[in-house]
């Protein structure tokens, strides 16, 4: 017996600084504070039903089953869900994206930011914002940031409840453009779960978390005072920050290819050419070419003349999560 069902929809979102590696892992409190804006455009759609008589947690991803470790991710954060809220039944869930899954554009965000949203409507449950940051945060940490809306910093803490996150601007605040450069559709092999147990392996890892606070506060007020030369700056700082942590890690990652790095060179020099952009990199080969508004068209002319692009994707900063109970 079906009884409740609800619809959400929520954003990827790009980390201007980064989250990576947790100080409890079970509970993904992460090692460090971040701040990221929402990808308008870009969208995780799904719906859940709670069904009381039914054996077991089931999901359609992408229109097709979901494969036993896609499922078994979804079954782990549904479990948290029920021990947090009290939550009876198991549910059914259908979720598909409008972009690239796994492939550094952070799906694993707006799909447990959905999940979330559309699992806790469902069972008629009407939690606060902050609230939900918290447990979307449990199923993938940046999942947090796409809760609200426009430009969001997420809050380190030792506590469940006080690692959450906050808009602290509305998406209209500053009109980026977050140019995306896809070189590479495929699921990468070793995944950001896995990416933040082994953060720690690092020698770099210490470093890069005892700067972020400065990071942070730097970023933040190019953000409020919409200062694109101080962006820049701590943008490109903490995104190779976070890529050395990771190619210096045990095993390491290296999640660039060929036409990574040429873009990363393209556009450094076209910047000191005077066109307005910037670069940063979540885990995976694509680049977020962050942008204003007047650049943006030139910044996508100028990726579709590199060799390995072979998809370019743009997005400004967009809204929260949205959610609708349909039963």
């Amino acid at each position: 017996m079906a009884v409740g069902t609800a619809h959400a929809q929520a954003h990827p979102n790009i980390a201007l600084i980064k989250y990576w590696g947790n100080r409890d892992e079970r509970l993904r409190l992460p090692a460090n504070s971040s701040l990221s804006f929402n990808l308008s455009g870009l969208q995780t759609t799904t719906q859940v039903t709670w069904i009381e008589d039914k054996s077991g947690d089931s999901l359609i991803l992408n229109g097709r089953e979901a494969r036993t470790d896609e499922l078994s991710r979804v079954i782990r954060h549904l479990d948290m869900l029920r021990s947090h809220l009290g939550i009876r039944g198991y549910a059914h869930v259908e979720s598909g994206n409008n972009f690239p899954t796994g492939t550094g554009i952070a799906s694993s965000a707006s799909a447990f930011a959905a999940l979330t949203a559309a699992a806790t409507s469902a069972a008629g449950l009407h939690l606060d914002e902050r609230t939900l940051t918290t447990l979307a945060r449990l199923g993938s940490g940046s999942a947090a940031r796409s809760i609200p809306a426009g430009f969001v910093e997420w809050h380190a803490s030792d506590a469940h409840e006080d690692s959450y996150a906050e808009s602290i601007a509305p998406a209209d605040h500053w009109t980026l453009i977050d140019v995306i450069a896809i070189v590479s559709t495929s699921h990468k092999a070793v995944g950001s779960t896995a990416g933040h147990a082994s953060a720690a392996t690092s020698d770099l890892q210490n470093a890069r978390v005892a700067g972020a606070e400065r990071r942070l506060t730097q970023c933040r007020s190019a953000v409020l005072t919409r200062d694109f030369a101080a962006l820049a700056e701590v943008v490109e700082e903490d995104s190779n920050l976070m890529h050395a942590v990771m190619m210096t890690s045990r095993p390491p990652l290296f999640y660039w290819l060929p036409a990574t790095l040429a873009i990363m060179a393209a556009v450094r020099r076209w910047r000191t050419e005077g066109l307005q952009v910037c670069y940063t990199l979540d885990a995976g080969p694509n680049i977020h070419c962050i942008c204003g508004p007047e650049a943006a068209a030139e910044v996508r002319n100028r990726l579709q003349s590199i060799s390995g692009v072979v998809d370019i994707r743009s997005a400004p900063p967009g809204g929260g999560v949205t959610i609708e109970r349909l039963a």
